[in-house]
């Protein structure tokens, strides 16, 4: 299981990586291996806002429908569009090219609700629940 250190993970499996006011989020290897092959990602729109633990996006795989939650609250500054034509980039590269939005935050606090490695790593140790 890929868990890198330097990101940090909300409960419902998303990936954060802070870079000043702007984060990126995509779901964790973990979410994508759980939900099989990924042949649909509904894309957050640009400027759209959203508060923590909003739905902000939704992938579809070959097994379930799944909501992504907003690890936090903010403005969507960009969406990966190569997840239109190829979605099954989540699949393939979770934490590169398969990752789902740039959203400019509205406060560092909520960043600090966030797991860090060792603490996602116990929690999917335990079920992912």
């Amino acid at each position: 299981m890929n868990i890198p250190k330097e990101l940090k993970y909300s409960k419902e499996h998303e990936w954060v990586k802070v870079e000043g006011n702007i984060v990126t989020i995509g779901i964790t290897d973990y979410a994508q291996s759980q939900l099989g092959d990924v042949v649909f990602v509904e894309l957050p729109e640009a400027g759209a806002e959203f508060s923590a633990g909003s739905g902000f996006s939704v992938v579809e795989s070959v097994k379930a429908v799944s909501d992504i939650y907003a690890p936090v609250s903010g403005t969507v500054v960009e969406s990966n569009e190569i997840l239109a034509d190829a979605p099954e980039t989540v699949n393939q590269d979770p934490y590169g090219e398969g990752w789902i939005a740039k959203i400019e935050i509205s406060g560092q606090a909520e960043l600090g609700e966030l797991l860090d490695s060792e603490a996602y790593e116990k929690l999917v140790a335990e079920g992912g629940h």
